[in-house]
Order: C-alpha cells, then sequence, then structure tokens
C-alpha cells in the first residue's frame, strides 16, 4: 500500500487543454529522446560564482503552442557537477535517455528544455538558478530520413525561463520572434527517435509522462546487464488472474438513512443553483455501480470495469421470488443496515506480482435530473434523465505477494482527498470519534473474498494483457465453487445504454429504477412491479441459465493477431524471361518469316538495341530532342511452345492479345492465327515458333503477312502541358503487362510483363527492341487447402497456395519512331489547359461588352459587329417563325429551334427569288397583297422582339453582370490523384466581410489542416503563404473566413476522384477493332463544380466556375480473379518491398512510410494494417460477385503519403463470376456428372472447351447445335492426375461470333488412391532412349474384364496398350515406356488400372531416379 501511495502522489498529471480533447483521437506514439551533453558557456555567471557545490540538471516539460498550455509532469535529470566548466569549451555530460509516448501529433505539440544550475549558499540553503532554455520540436512539418533521426543534433538555447511562453507576443514560429535571445556558443546535443518496442508497454505507461529509462516502472522487469535503461527494450511481468467473490459494501450509519441524506444534499444544492425550491422527489436513485480496476500507481493497466450493485434485500427477493408473480417492496421494508452487494464474480487478469500494483473500487450513483426548465422531470424520456452521476466512495487494496486466498474488509474513503479517478468525491464524515477504527467504520467498508488462479494463470507471458474489460471469466480455482446465483455481470452499466425512467407512480427516491437497453420494445398491457426491472431480469436470468449460451451472457472474445492467407503476389517490375531462348536455327527461321521492317521518319530501319543493355536516362536528353512526337509500336511476331510443356497437352490455334499502354483505353488485339513459319523442317528440341498472322472478316488468313503492329502516337497534341516529362518516366520505370488469350476457347492462357525502358530513344530517330517473354499462368488453390509458403529466387516472398506454370514464350518486338511536330501558333481557344496553380480573378473574365445574348465564345478584338437578334437567340428564332394559333398566346415548344431559323432563311430566299423572277403584269395585285402581309408580319415580329427583350433584360443584365465576378479555370484530372490549386480571391469592398465558401461537388474540397496545405505546395513548388487556421468550420456549416478590406487571400482547394469512367477492354476477340489508324485517348465526359463566394449579406464577391477533363490513368498491374457467382472474394495481396515502388521515397528497412489504399468502386472493401517494422504489408480485398457471367471491374490505388496526394501504385482488378460446380473424386478415377446449359434467343453453333483437356472431358466433343431457349445437357467427366483442392475452367463458345455463351469453375477436391505395389527404376538422364519395362498384372475376378490404363505423368510414361482384357485369374504383363528426362533427379509416377466403367481398380507406384 504504501509502494503504491508513494508512486501515486509523486506522479501528477496535468492534462492537455480541454480543446485538444475535442479533436479526433489518434493513435500514441512512443519517442526515445537521449540528452547527451551540454556544451557552452552558461549564463548568469556571477551569481553561480557566490554558491558552492554547483551542479546543474535539465528539465523537460511537454508545452502546446497553439493553446499556450504546459501539460504532463516535469521531468528532470540527475545534477552533474560543474567543475568541468574550467575546460575550454565548457561541457557537461548527461547522456541520460528520456521516453514518452502521445497521441498529440501536432506540429506545435513540442518539448521545453529548461537548464537549471543549483548550489547553497552560504547558511546551507539549496538555491536554484535558470539558465536558460530551448524548444524541442517533435513532430516536425517535414518527414526527416532514417538516418538524420538517427545522428545528432543541436538544440539552440535561450536566455530566460519557460515561463515567456506563456506571453501573448510569442507567436509561432517562436524561435524568429524578435523578443527570444538567443545564448552564444552554448547548446545542448541530444537525439530524438520514434521508439516503437515502447508500444508494448503503452498500458503501463500514461500519455503525455516523461520517464527516465533508469526510472523503474511497474509491471516492467529490470534491465540486462549493466546498461540499466529498462525502457529501451522493454520486458512485462507475468500476469496472473485474481477472483473477487461475495464483494459487499456498507455504508454509514444505514444504507437507507445515507441515500436519504445524499439526496436531500443533492436536492438543496440544485435548489441554490436554480434559485428556486425544488421537490424532493425530483431525484431518484436509477444504479448504483461500482467500478474496479487495475492501478500500478501511474494509471489504469485497463479499462475499469463497470458493474451493477444492489441492495442485499432486493437480492434475496429476487433469487426467492417467482418473476412471474408481482412483489412490491417499500423504503421500510429494510430492517438493520443492509448492504450493496454484487451478484457476479469479478476477474482481475491483468494483476502482476508487485508491490506498487493495487486494485482500485469506486461506488458510483446515478440519478435522474430534472431536465425541465421549471425544475421538474421532463415528460418526454431523454438522455439528461441518466446523466447526473456522482462518486460516493473509493478505496484501494494491495494484495500481499504471498497471498493466494481470504477475506479483506477495507474502509471506504471520500472527500477532497486525490483519487485515481480525478473526479469529486462525497463527503466523508466528521471525525466524531477518537479512534481510527471509529473513523473508518464512518466512513463505510467494503468487504470481499479473494483467491488466486490456482496455476498462477500466466495469461500474457511477456505480451500486454487482454485489452477487453470485460473479458471471459476463466474456470474457478480448485476447491472453489462459483454459486449458482452469482453470474457475470454485464461488461458496462445498463445507464449507459440509454432508457428511459420508470412512470411517475412507479418511482421511489431511494430505489432502483428500471433500465431498458436500447432498441428493445416495453411490455405492453400490463405494468412492471418495481424489483421486477430489467436489471433484476438480467441478472437472475444469468443465475437461473448460466449453463445455456445466451447473447446477455455472453462476452466478447479478446481478438487474437491472425493473418489472412495470401493470394497473388505483386510482381511489380519484374520480368521474366527478356533474353534469347531460340535457337539460332529457329531464329533464322523465324527471322526470315518476312516482318515487316519498322522504319524511322527518313525511311530507314530503326536502330536495334539489346534487351540486356543497361539504359542511361536522361530527363534533359528526352526534353531536348527535336522530334517531339513519339509513334509507339507493339508487333506481336509469334508464340512458342516451351520444351517443358506436356507435349500431350493440345496447343491452341488462335490468340489474342489485351493490355493497356499509358494513358490510352484498353486494347483488344484481332485474332491471330498461329501459323508454323515456312522452311521449319524438322522441329529441335528448342521452343517451336509459330507465327502469328491476322485472320481476315472470312476466317482465312495470309502467311504472306505475318506478324501483327499496334501504334500509338505520343504527340504535344496528346499530351497535357508538362506531361512529357511523365510519360518519359513512365517509360523508363514502368512495365507492360499482357494477358494471353486462347482464341477459340476464350480461356486465359497466361500473361506477360515486358519492361519499356528501351523505348527511351535519347536523341535518336528510331529505336526497336526484340524480346521473348515467358507466358506464365497463374494458379490457384481452394483456400482450405493454403497452409505455407516459400520464398522465389528473386528474393520475395512466394504467396501461399499459387502455383506459375510457363505456358508458352511470346516473341515481341517494341519500337518509338520519332517524329517532327509542327509549331503551328495555336488560337486561344485551342491552347490546352492551364497547369498554373495560381488561379486569379482580377476581373480579366468579365464583361466585354456587345450583346447581352452572346453566350460563350471569346473576343479577340474590341470591335462588335451588329447581329440580327434571331440570328442570336435561337429561342426567339422560333417565336418569331411560328404563326400564332387561335387561342394561343405564345409560341410551340421549343423543340423546333433548331429548325426555325433554318425555315425562316428559306422563306426569304423564296420570297427574294419571287421578287428577282419578274412575273407578268398580272401577278402585280398579287405582289402587292404579298407585301402588305410581310409588312403586318414584320410588324408582328418587332412587336413580338420588343416584348422579348423587355422581359429577357433583368436576367441578361444579372447575367451579364456576374461574368466580371466568374472566373473559369479547367484542369486535366486523373483517377485517384489530387490535383491541387489556389484561387487568389480579393475583397473588392472597404469594409471586412466574412466570407463563406459553397462548394457543389463532393469531388472538389478546401484543404483545411495546415500541414497538407503545405505538402502541397511543396509538391507543387509553390511559394505563396501558408496560413494556419484560417478557416472557421462550426458543425456541417460551409467553411467561413474573415477578408479585411481589399484584402487578396489565396484559398488552396483540391480536387480528387476516385470514381473510375475508364472503359474496360471486353474479353472476346477484337474483330471490329481498326488496326489501321493509330489509337486515341479515352474520351471521357467533362464535369464541372463551381464554387462561390458568398459575403456577410449573402451576396457572392467572387465565383468560380471549374471544368474538370477527366483523363485515363496509368495502370500498374492488372489481377485477374475468377471465382463463384453470389459470392465473397477476399483476397491479400502483397506489397514488393518498398524500394521498388516507382515514385516512393528512398528509405532503409524498417523505415517505411505508412501505405493507405482506396477503391474506386464504393461496394468493395479495401484496406490495409499496420505492421511491425521490416514486415511485408498486405492489401486486403473484400468483393461480392455477381451472377455469372457478370464481370467486375475496379482499381485499388496505394498510396504513401498521409494525405493521398498521388498514387504509388494503381492496381486493375477484373472478377469474373462464374458458376460453379462442386465435385469430390479420387485422382486417376472418372466422375461423372451433367451441367444444363440454357440457349439464347437465337439458335448458336457452340463447343465446350476446358482448361485442362486431359482432366477434364465433355460430351458432346465438337460443335453442336444450341436451340433457341432451350435446355440441353452437357456430360462433363472429371478425371484428375493429381490429389488436391483446385480450379478448372469450363466455357461454351460460339464459333461463329467468337462469343461466351456460358461459363463454369469446377472446384477440384481430389483424394489420392491406395496404393497396391510399388516399383522402382533407374534411368540414365540426358538426351537418350528411355526404357522399355513391364510389370504383372493379375485379374483377381473369376470372369474375363477390360481394363484401362492411365498416368498421372503423361509426359514421362506411355503404355504399350492403352485398353487390355484378361481373363478370369489370369495374369497380364503391361508394356511401359519411359521417357527421357533431361535433368537429374527423382519422380514418383502412378499407374492406374481402372475397369470398364473408368473406376479405379488398383494403383500402382513407379519411383524413377534420374543419374
Amino acid at each position: 500500500m504504501h509502494d503504491w501511495q508513494r508512486i501515486f502522489d509523486q506522479n501528477v498529471l496535468v492534462p492537455p487543454h480541454p480543446q485538444r480533447a475535442r479533436q479526433p483521437v489518434k493513435e500514441s506514439v512512443a519517442f526515445q529522446c537521449v540528452l547527451k551533453c551540454l556544451d557552452g558557456p552558461l549564463s548568469k555567471q556571477g551569481v553561480l560564482e557566490a554558491l558552492s557545490e554547483v551542479g546543474c540538471h535539465l528539465r523537460v516539460s511537454l508545452f502546446d503552442i497553439t493553446y499556450r498550455h504546459f501539460f504532463g509532469r516535469t521531468w528532470k535529470t540527475t545534477a552533474r557537477p560543474m567543475e568541468s566548466l574550467s575546460r575550454q569549451p565548457p561541457r557537461i555530460i548527461f547522456n541520460e535517455p528520456l521516453y514518452f509516448h502521445t497521441s498529440l501529433t501536432h506540429a506545435h505539440i513540442v518539448a521545453v528544455v529548461e537548464v537549471v544550475a543549483e548550489g547553497r549558499k552560504r547558511d546551507g540553503t539549496l538555491q536554484t538558478v535558470a539558465c536558460g532554455f530551448g524548444i524541442l520540436r517533435i513532430f516536425s512539418s517535414t518527414p526527416e530520413s532514417p538516418a538524420s533521426a538517427s545522428q545528432d543534433r543541436r538544440l539552440r538555447l535561450y536566455h530566460g525561463t519557460p515561463r515567456a511562453l506563456l506571453h501573448p507576443l510569442l507567436q509561432d514560429p517562436i524561435e524568429q520572434n524578435r523578443h527570444m535571445t538567443a545564448i552564444e556558443s552554448c547548446s545542448l546535443r541530444f537525439t530524438l527517435r520514434p521508439h516503437p518496442p515502447l508500444e508494448s508497454a503503452f498500458h503501463l505507461l500514461p500519455e503525455n509522462l516523461l520517464v527516465s529509462g533508469w526510472q523503474h516502472v511497474p509491471g516492467l522487469l529490470p534491465a540486462r546487464g549493466d546498461a540499466g535503461d529498462a525502457l529501451r527494450k522493454p520486458r512485462l511481468q507475468k500476469t496472473v488472474t485474481w477472483y473477487l467473490d461475495d464483494l459487499s459494501f456498507t455504508l454509514y450509519p444505514s444504507l437507507e438513512k445515507f441515500e436519504e441524506e445524499l439526496l436531500e444534499l443533492l436536492v438543496s444544492d440544485r435548489s441554490r443553483e436554480a434559485a428556486s425550491p425544488l421537490d424532493n422527489s425530483a431525484l431518484e436513485i436509477l444504479e448504483r455501480r461500482l467500478c474496479v480496476g487495475v492501478h500500478n500507481g501511474l494509471g489504469f493497466v485497463q479499462r475499469p470495469q463497470v458493474m451493477v450493485l444492489a441492495p442485499e434485500t432486493e437480492v434475496a427477493l429476487t433469487r426467492s421470488a417467482s418473476f412471474r408473480r408481482k412483489v412490491v417492496s417499500s423504503s421500510k421494508a429494510s430492517s438493520g443496515n443492509q448492504a450493496l452487494v454484487l451478484r457476479s464474480r469479478l476477474r482481475l487478469p491483468e494483476m502482476v506480482c508487485h508491490p506498487a500494483f493495487a486494485i482500485v473500487l469506486q461506488l458510483e450513483y446515478v440519478f435522474s435530473s430534472p431536465s425541465g426548465p421549471d425544475g421538474n422531470a421532463a415528460s418526454v424520456p431523454s438522455l439528461s434523465n441518466v446523466a447526473c452521476m456522482h462518486t460516493v466512495r473509493w478505496a484501494v487494496w494491495n494484495p500481499l505477494l504471498e497471498a493466494s486466498s481470504g477475506k479483506v474488509t477495507l474502509p471506504l474513503q471520500g472527500g477532497t482527498r486525490r483519487n485515481p479517478w480525478h473526479c469529486l468525491v462525497y463527503k466523508a464524515p466528521p471525525a466524531s470519534t477518537s479512534s481510527e477504527e471509529g473513523r473508518q467504520a464512518a466512513s463505510g467498508t467494503v468487504r470481499f473474498q479473494y483467491s488466486l488462479s490456482p496455476e498462477g494463470h500466466l495469461d500474457t507471458p511477456a505480451g500486454k494483457p487482454p485489452t477487453s474489460p470485460s473479458s471471459p471469466p476463466g474456470p474457478p480455482p480448485q476447491g472453489l465453487t462459483a454459486p449458482q446465483d452469482s453470474p457475470v455481470g454485464p461488461g458496462l452499466s445498463l445507464s449507459q445504454l440509454a432508457a428511459s425512467p420508470r412512470p411517475a407512480a412507479q418511482r421511489r427516491s431511494a430505489k432502483p429504477t428500471s433500465q431498458r437497453p436500447e432498441g428493445s420494445e416495453p411490455p405492453r398491457g400490463r405494468e412492471e412491479p418495481p424489483l421486477e426491472g430489467r436489471i433484476s431480469h438480467l441478472e437472475a436470468d444469468l443465475s437461473q441459465t448460466c449453463s445455456l449460451p445466451a447473447a446477455s451472457v455472453a462476452e466478447p472474445l479478446q481478438e487474437l493477431p491472425f493473418a489472412p492467407v495470401h493470394a497473388p503476389i505483386v510482381v511489380g517490375a519484374h520480368t521474366r524471361g527478356s533474353g534469347s531462348k531460340l535457337s539460332r536455327a529457329a531464329a533464322l527461321v523465324l527471322q526470315s518469316s518476312g516482318f515487316p521492317e519498322i522504319l524511322d521518319a527518313g525511311k530507314r530501319p530503326a536502330e536495334a538495341v539489346s534487351p540486356t543493355d543497361p539504359v542511361n536516362f536522361s530527363p534533359q536528353k528526352e526534353e531536348a530532342d527535336c522530334l517531339q512526337g513519339n509513334e509507339i509500336v507493339l508487333q506481336f511476331c509469334a508464340f512458342s511452345r516451351v520444351p517443358e510443356d506436356r507435349q500431350g497437352l493440345p496447343w491452341p490455334q488462335t490468340v489474342y492479345f489485351t493490355f493497356q499502354f499509358y494513358r490510352f483505353p484498353p486494347t483488344t488485339t484481332p485474332r491471330l492465327q498461329l501459323v508454323q513459319p515456312v522452311g521449319a523442317g524438322t522441329p529441335c528440341a528448342g521452343p517451336l515458333p509459330h507465327v502469328l498472322v491476322l485472320i481476315g472478316d472470312d476466317g482465312s488468313h495470309d502467311a504472306r503477312s505475318p506478324g501483327f503492329q499496334q501504334r500509338y502516337l505520343v504527340d504535344p497534341g496528346f499530351l497535357r502541358p508538362g506531361e512529357r516529362r511523365w510519360f518519359s518516366r513512365y517509360l523508363a520505370e514502368q512495365t507492360l503487362q499482357l494477358d494471353v488469350w486462347d482464341g477459340d476457347s476464350l480461356l486465359l492462357i497466361g500473361s506477360a510483363a515486358v519492361q519499356m525502358k528501351h523505348l527511351l530513344r535519347q536523341g535518336r530517330p528510331a529505336v526497336q527492341v526484340s524480346h521473348e517473354l515467358e507466358v506464365v499462368a497463374t494458379e490457384y488453390e481452394q483456400d482450405g487447402m493454403v497452409v505455407s509458403g516459400d520464398v522465389t529466387s528473386c528474393g520475395s516472398v512466394k504467396p501461399i497456395g499459387v502455383h506459375t506454370v510457363v505456358k508458352g514464350l511470346l516473341h515481341l518486338t517494341l519500337a518509338n519512331v520519332g517524329h517532327v511536330c509542327e509549331q503551328r501558333v495555336r488560337s486561344p481557344s485551342s491552347l490546352p489547359p492551364s497547369r498554373s496553380r495560381v488561379i486569379s480573378n482580377d476581373g480579366t473574365s468579365g464583361f466585354e461588352g456587345g450583346s447581352l445574348l452572346t453566350r460563350g465564345g471569346l473576343r479577340l478584338s474590341n470591335v462588335v459587329q451588329a447581329q440580327r437578334l434571331a440570328d442570336v437567340d435561337s429561342e426567339l428564332a422560333a417565336m418569331l417563325f411560328t404563326p400564332p394559333r387561335p387561342g394561343s398566346r405564345g409560341p410551340q415548344g421549343a423543340g423546333h429551334e433548331v429548325d426555325a431559323v433554318r425555315r425562316r432563311k428559306l422563306e426569304r430566299m423564296r420570297a427574294v427569288r419571287l421578287q428577282e423572277s419578274g412575273a407578268g403584269l398580272s401577278c402585280r395585285g398579287a405582289s402587292v397583297l404579298a407585301q402588305q402581309s410581310v409588312r403586318a408580319q414584320h410588324a408582328r415580329d418587332l412587336q413580338l422582339v420588343a416584348a422579348y427583350r423587355e422581359r429577357t433584360k433583368a436576367q441578361s443584365i444579372a447575367s451579364a453582370l456576374s461574368l466580371a465576378i466568374t472566373t473559369e479555370h479547367t484542369l486535366c484530372a486523373t483517377l485517384g490523384t489530387a490535383e491541387f490549386f489556389e484561387f487568389a480571391l480579393r475583397n473588392p469592398h472597404n469594409t471586412q466581410h466574412t466570407v463563406t465558401v459553397e462548394v457543389d461537388s463532393l469531388e472538389l474540397s478546401l484543404i483545411l489542416d495546415g500541414q497538407e496545405w503545405r505538402h502541397f505546395k511543396d509538391a507543387a513548388s509553390l511559394h505563396t503563404p501558408v496560413e494556419e487556421d484560417m478557416f472557421h468550420v462550426h458543425g456541417g456549416l460551409a467553411p467561413q473566413l474573415l477578408l479585411r478590406p481589399r484584402e487578396t487571400t489565396h484559398i488552396p482547394f483540391k480536387f480528387q476522384t476516385f470514381s473510375a469512367a475508364q472503359a474496360s477492354a471486353e474479353l472476346r476477340s477484337g474483330d471490329d477493332t481498326d488496326t489501321r489508324s493509330p489509337a486515341r485517348s479515352s474520351v471521357m465526359p467533362a464535369r464541372h463544380a463551381k464554387v462561390r463566394f458568398r459575403a456577410s449579406g449573402g451576396k457572392p464577391i467572387a465565383v468560380l466556375c471549374l471544368t474538370v477533363q477527366p483523363q485515363p490513368c496509368v495502370v500498374d498491374q492488372v489481377f485477374r480473379f475468377y471465382h463463384p457467382e453470389l459470392t465473397f472474394l477476399k483476397k491479400a495481396i502483397r506489397l514488393p518491398p518498398w524500394h521498388t515502388l516507382p515514385g516512393a521515397p528512398v528509405g532503409m528497412p524498417g523505415q517505411d512510410p505508412p501505405v493507405h489504399v482506396r477503391c474506386s468502386d464504393p461496394n468493395v472493401i479495401c484496406e490495409t494494417q499496420n505492421v511491425g517494422p521490416g514486415e511485408p504489408r498486405d492489401v486486403f480485398l473484400k468483393v461480392a460477385s455477381g451472377r455469372s457471367p457478370e464481370i467486375k471491374d475496379f482499381f485499388v490505388l496505394v498510396y504513401a503519403d498521409r494525405w493521398l496526394a498521388t498514387p504509388v501504385q494503381i492496381w486493375r482488378v477484373l472478377l469474373h463470376s462464374l458458376q460453379r460446380v462442386d465435385v469430390s473424386c479420387v485422382t486417376g478415377q472418372r466422375t461423372r456428372l451433367s451441367l444444363v446449359l440454357r440457349g439464347t434467343q437465337t439458335v448458336r453453333k457452340v463447343r465446350a472447351f476446358t482448361s485442362h483437356p486431359q482432366e477434364l472431358m465433355t460430351d458432346p466433343k465438337g460443335v453442336f447445335v444450341l436451340p433457341p431457349h432451350g435446355v440441353q445437357d452437357l456430360l462433363v467427366g472429371v478425371r484428375p492426375l493429381r490429389p488436391g483442392s483446385r480450379f478448372l475452367h469450363l466455357n461454351v463458345v460460339d464459333v461463329d461470333l467468337h462469343q461466351l455463351v456460358a461459363s463454369w469453375l469446377v472446384c477440384l477436391s481430389c483424394r489420392p488412391p491406395l496404393i497396391s505395389k510399388a516399383f522402382a527404376i533407374t534411368l540414365a538422364a540426358g538426351e537418350g532412349k528411355g526404357a522399355n519395362k513391364h510389370i504383372t498384372y493379375t485379374n483377381p475376378y473369376p470372369s474375363r474384364r477390360t481394363y484401362h490404363l492411365h498416368s498421372d505423368h503423361p509426359d514421362l510414361l506411355r503404355f504399350r496398350e492403352d485398353t487390355f482384357q484378361v481373363g478370369g485369374g489370369e495374369t497380364y504383363s503391361i508394356g511401359l515406356r519411359f521417357a527421357p528426362r533431361g535433368t537429374a533427379g527423382e519422380e514418383e509416377v502412378l499407374v492406374y488400372i481402372n475397369d470398364h466403367e473408368d473406376k479405379n481398380e488398383e494403383t500402382f507406384c513407379v519411383k524413377v531416379v534420374y543419374r
């Protein structure tokens, strides 16, 4: 008890400013600060010379510059002697570590270091002298590199004491204030760095408490060795579990009199505050609560538990009476001094065997306070009725270290004495008795039984105790049985669940009232008895049904750290197989196939470079290139089969490719035929190249025109101003991912990635590079089978449950041809939007004169030519041309406005021709009548024009005047990238105004945080001033700022969109793609946003009209997932090493910046978790799949900055929803099933294709007719070659239109067969002839049988006969032919012997050793 009281009294913390408590809670950050030495002479040397035994120490305090508030606790080092001051230069060495953690991560939270000298006067008294102070910035606005954080830093010292910081003249930045005077040649050397190991001891150290590494912290083990720094690598003491039973409170003189006196004093106090008398029944006791927590002298180890207490008589009545019977009780029913008891057992798993660890108990009363204006209770239930709570008593108990069980009686404490909850406590009784026992009995007592877990209950041997305040109770100790009527109480008091008080007829001034959990419906039709309230019901039900799982008794389980299974891994810039793998003979045949030659602008062949040559990228050389146009050419030459591929598998006949280059829309190439080159001869052992030939509209192909070219023209007309540097960086750092598809089955063959850095011309007219890329297919296992992972050769972690198979080699040629662009002076209307970051409203876009009806268009001169009103306004033209109808007062609708002008001109032309035709004298009379009609028509038109002008005059003038304060600006925005700009707002009046900023777009927002504003300005190299706390935001109202007369200020904005309007590439062959014209950029509809700046009277002083032109984003990676329909896909994508992310800052391992992710689809859950230093980072996705064959397309954006300014990675994710078919089978045995295939609206010729033809067979095999609206059974046979859980794909394709009709995802769960015999054979590795062997099989049946032979390695083992017959009891010799293998090793080959129904009879295992 004495140790706890001593530590508790010595560590008094000053809380932060109340305004900081209203800010959002952030995660606490731990720091280590080592104060090393003080260099230089101290001030006030004359005062120190008069003292003896002079020493020096440092004091450190936390300070809030914004609110000029010191908080926390001042910490000081040990005093160091100052004899060393005689040396030159003077130095005092401290080398004392300081630790703390805080959640106030604001730049204005600093640490103030004060230098204090102390010495003794002649009379022996101690005198302290302040010798200066320094301001240590903890949170800098600019992030520091890991190297600079570990280096020593110098703290400049100033004259005076830290109390000077409270002066209002010292504004931030304080170091540059003219009132601050620095001490010459005096500084403090220190280091300050984050200290993540301290996070494990956060529960033992309160926030904002400065602790020395040499100070003993209760709950931590001493440091190993002689270092003595226990906080450098904290080691936690083992925790034990204590149980408290039969807990009761006894109050003096009795519970009834104590509560009556308490209510009288509260009513009297409230009457004094309200200046009007209150009724004694205005207050009632709702609850009596007990708060219990473990305290180590510094703070609560965990959040205290809250339990509900009840009078002893109510507990007895509740246990004995039936809940269906009404029980009536009153305050007179109690006899003697009844106690408040707790009917549940208390479990405290966070205790530590340490003298400073204590159990603190607090007794609270909850009252219903009056909420009406007259002091009476309000008739409408509200939360204010339960908001009045007072602390009555508290107690503290230190368990004996050697005790294991027993009974304890503690005196209760009250009054003004400081308590762990830092709250006011009800007064203690007067000390009328002289004895200590009498005074303790007068304030009340608490009694309980305690017991220790029999096995010591090492809850968390070396970790943090459970975070849940109400963790699940453990088993009762041996020899102690939990009473049946003492269940565990609720983890939170029911008064915190918002309930209405009881009716007035059921209220009593000293009895508990019923509380109803939120969302429950009150019973109707009968009155609820007082003792059958909700508190009694809850705990009594627990006592009777404690063995049954009920929602009211269940407590939350403690969440354990769990890492989900990882799916794909981001390959990033990792490309496979860019070198040459073809033999010289095969390369010669491929080169002589006649591919079109790539020429530069001068019709000369482009310079060929090797993909293995290093690239020296110079941005200055790229920008200085006179050939501003870049024509990017992708030439698909051939597709080769790798020799490792099983020759028994079918090879695709046609292929097509999908990819996306830069900002261009996703591209799908036409179907290309795979043709063996002419003159190939006998195939060799190397890869077999097949030339790609374009298929015509009639299905034929011309082998004399091999290859396919896709061209992209990137010139100044396509690029935005300043974007050329981005494009060069894109070529230098990014990779292009290509998906290869089977043109017949529409199944994905695999993907390839190629680096584009060799496309940088670096001043050359044209370059080309030829690649041989490995096409890799990724296969995923089912989640249930995933158990482990391994490490790939490139050093990254291979994903668990993911297998990659090389399907072939893609022969691709990339080229960049430079072109000269015409340097024409374009008109202002054709100029690209400005990239200026500052938008001014200086009146240049105001009204320039002329007609008020003229809308839009730019004027190049001040000369205005008069025009007819009918030619300017289409609405007026429609009114003039429309003849008046009988009974109608206006013209026809505005739907004929477009044709009105044209018809009016035709009428004029007809009248002119009639006049010029010179009709005879007989027509003169008709001409006079026509002229009169025209004059009448003109008169009517003039009246209509005058009326129309009068009606639209006010609107036109107001619209023209608004142009004087309207500024138009155009932005080019891409997905996820924040476009930052500032608007120079000027107050045109001579008086100050409170300006309200109204924005009508959710994607356009003001930048309210000063650090965020500074971050964007640094990124844009903008040097305009930054103002802290510029805007005033109150509730959900629009931000406001104060503008002084004629003042101009810069308003920061950012436009950022996460909605993807980009078109997706369809998964079909692009027969309609125009390959002759170069690809153009995606055309997206422009978006508009308007910002209004309104003065105090609501009148606008400026209007900003923003036009946003969305641009396609640059995709770094494409992921495709196939998943069953109407289910959830849960995947984790692992990020590559941080230094490989383009645009990421250089950092050491363990110093990675935080990662944030966003998704373009709001219905997709996308998040990442904070992991330890050096740990890999994963992005978790949860997507709901649609109906088959729907494809969900969305983007995932990865950010490396806290403000989400620019994504460092953009992923495109495509989720294919397929119909799921689950098959449970045996390896090597055929399992048959039937699928329902439904027809479409027209008759189709279809064919079924499978991703694994050797394992998944269909019937019918070839092309068949699918009738319209018909239903046909598709028979499927599955014979897997290897055990495990896998996914197979089945597509039904229209062979004429190459469209996907139906698709299934076959989920296999294969178990291995029973092996009856095992054999072994040794073969020579290399290009040998193989070996012929035979094994015998005896028919166990008495009749003749037919058997079929299969193998799980058809590329290594072939049979002499795939089918054989053998008589009953006879023996048959099975001939085996083992193929050679080039590499040494071992392989187990299974031989399946199946019956006539393809069911497995026996399985032999042959172990083949290649040497």
